[in-house]
């Protein structure tokens, strides 16, 4: 049994279900294709112009961060703002907003959040997420998940971010107890082009079951199958390797990472996402003078490869730095550096 890899817009190579590009293709001939795709992310960056203004290189929102979680907002946050975004805000729990500020004054964190037991009165989950979603006009993307933990009002607030988020044609990015909510109400992001699941392998297998798909395969295969089911987003299956798939195309992300498995690392990745779909945003509203020549489910697919490869590097270079002492927070200072050895700065038009 064939599938199809497709690795650029131009160059599809086939693999076996045991294989990946590296396998069947010459280490000279994959540079070449790597850097094809690297190229074309480059696309989407924008240049440092003095002619830009606060904002316009990214609005992100990361929606999470409960009285037990709050590394995982701050992470994928972190991660945003390290990549270029203009403007990272938090929108939690205020138990874990009041924490999350003396992680950092970088992050605008917002405490409109509320787990049932903390609701004051007059406050009910139809107005909670009012607050929240006034703000969706104020920004290019949102993050939905990290720390988000499972109670109910949190996560029903987190359901109608979304349902608001596909009618203002924001794109998001779904990660942690977020794809508990998919897992339940697949309907919210059925169709949805403008946006990106972030399963690990244990996420991946409750969303496969949830759509009666037998998750024991092969997982490129599987990630593409499931893509498939939801008609529209696109999955990155979190692992030893990235399986990056909306159904249509899929890409195997291998490049060297880290050995060392600490929680936390998803979201870098999440942030990562965020400002990459800004600079996407960006890029399709043509701040900068370009050639225009990318379509928005190319950006889209590009997107995702480049947030897996800068990841991954993360990974590599703090591992290479920290080895089996490293943590969550390690990868955020690597950020830039990741960035630079994947994509590469770019000053001049």
């Amino acid at each position: 049994m064939f599938w199809l890899h497709a690795v650029s817009a131009v160059r599809i190579v086939m693999l076996s279900p045991q294989n990946t590009l590296s396998d069947v293709m010459p280490h000279h001939e994959l540079e070449i294709v790597y850097r094809e795709i690297i190229n074309k992310i480059y696309k989407i960056i924008p240049p440092m112009l003095e002619s830009f203004h606060k904002g316009q290189l990214g609005r992100v929102a990361v929606i999470g961060g409960s009285e037990d979680y709050t590394g995982a907002p701050y992470f994928s946050g972190m991660a945003s703002a390290k990549l270029g975004a203009d403007m990272s805000h938090v929108i939690c729990e205020p138990g874990a907003g009041q924490v999350i500020k003396t992680y950092s004054p970088n992050l605008m964190v917002h405490p409109y959040m509320r787990q049932s037991k903390n609701m004051k009165e007059g406050e009910n989950i139809d107005n909670i997420s009012k607050t929240v979603t006034d703000m969706l006009s104020r920004l290019h993307v949102v993050v939905i998940g990290p720390g988000l933990g499972r109670d109910e009002a949190m996560q029903e607030t987190c359901a109608r971010v979304i349902q608001e988020a596909r009618k203002q044609g924001i794109p998001f990015i779904v990660d942690a107890d977020g794809l508990f909510i998919i897992q339940n109400r697949p309907e919210l992001v059925q169709g949805c082009t403008e946006c990106i699941l972030t399963p690990n392998i244990v996420e991946f297998g409750r969303l496969a079951k949830a759509q009666g798909i037998d998750a024991n395969g092969d997982p490129s295969k599987l990630c593409e199958e499931l893509a498939k089911k939801f008609g529209g987003p696109t999955i990155i299956q979190k692992g030893a390797k990235d399986y990056i798939s909306n159904g249509k195309h899929t890409f195997v992300n291998d490049n060297e990472g880290g050995l060392k498995r600490s929680g936390g690392q998803g979201d870098t990745l999440t942030g990562s996402l965020a400002t990459l779909l800004a600079y996407r945003k960006a890029y399709h509203d043509r701040i900068w003078d370009h050639e225009n020549d990318l379509s928005e489910s190319e950006t889209l697919a590009l997107v995702a490869f480049g947030g897996s490869a800068i990841t991954r590097e993360c990974s590599r270079l703090a591992y290479k730095e920290k080895g089996r002492s490293l943590q969550a927070a390690d990868l955020t200072e690597h950020v830039h550096t990741a960035f630079l050895n994947t994509i590469g700065e770019k000053t001049k038009i």
